[in-house]
């Protein structure tokens, strides 16, 4: 099922109604709703799953960093009068619920981290060679997945679009080196809310290691490992990812 983007303020998301509580998604530098919408079609109605726009790639440069889009989650949440929210953070999303969860812990019911940043990062956003070069950017985007056919042409072109506009791209590597600067390993600890974590077991960007370390570092936090996976399961592997969240969102609803 399509949403509209609504745009309101200086906000743009989309939000499913849902009779059941808040359901918020993080999504990292590249790809919203397209990475989304396996959690979007199966808890659209049994939730009120609601993706806030990221605005990476219209800050002003000055102002781009991490700390910024998590103020900005923090203006939306507060807009819309959020409360006992339950967010789920992929890649730079889940830094991102992870400090606005530290930030506004009356606000957090749980966080869901699926190949997290704020640890360990082998990434891509840090820089950009070879400009223009569409065969490479569709390697580098397919690298991301165990299954490159999970790269759609959508996430493909939109990658493609942000290396080759020069705007966009100091953006994306400005916000990927201030997530590298922003490590999280002394605060961890200090999260109270229940936190699940996905990981792929094949994820090169922020490999198994990174989730057992998180785990480690998380109290009461639950890890599973999805195989034949990649950095982004909720894309690769849904019905397992959504599987693991149901039973993990009914125990802490």
């Amino acid at each position: 099922m399509n949403y509209i983007i609504k745009a309101e303020k200086h906000f743009k998301y989309i939000e499913t109604g849902g009779e059941g509580p808040v359901l918020m998604l993080l999504h990292g530098l590249f790809g919203a709703l397209s990475n989304f919408q396996g959690i979007i079609n199966h808890f659209g109605d049994k939730y009120n799953v609601v993706v806030p726009m990221l605005p990476i790639l219209e800050l002003p440069i000055i102002e781009v960093s991490v700390g910024r889009l998590v103020q900005h989650v923090e203006e939306f949440v507060f807009y819309k009068n959020f409360k006992g929210v339950n967010l789920v953070g992929n890649s730079l999303g889940g830094h991102i619920t992870i400090l606005y969860a530290l930030q506004q812990q009356e606000r957090v019911n749980t966080i869901t981290l699926t190949g997290s940043s704020g640890l360990f990062e082998s990434a891509m956003g840090s820089s950009f060679p070879r400009r223009g070069d569409f065969d490479y950017i569709k390697k580098k985007t397919e690298d991301t997945f165990y299954n490159p056919k999970t790269a759609t042409e959508e996430l493909i072109n939109e990658v493609f679009d942000i290396v080759n506009d020069r705007g966009k791209a100091i953006r994306v590597v400005a916000t990927s080196k201030s997530a590298v600067r922003q490590n999280l390993s002394d605060k961890l600890h200090l999260i109270k809310c229940p936190t699940l974590l996905i990981w792929g077991k094949q994820d090169n960007v922020t490999p198994p290691f990174v989730g057992e370390k998180f785990h480690e570092l998380i109290p009461h936090s639950e890890l599973f490992f999805v195989n034949e996976c990649g950095h982004a399961p909720m894309m690769e592997k849904p019905d397992e990812f959504n599987s693991i969240m149901e039973t993990f969102l009914k125990k802490h609803q």
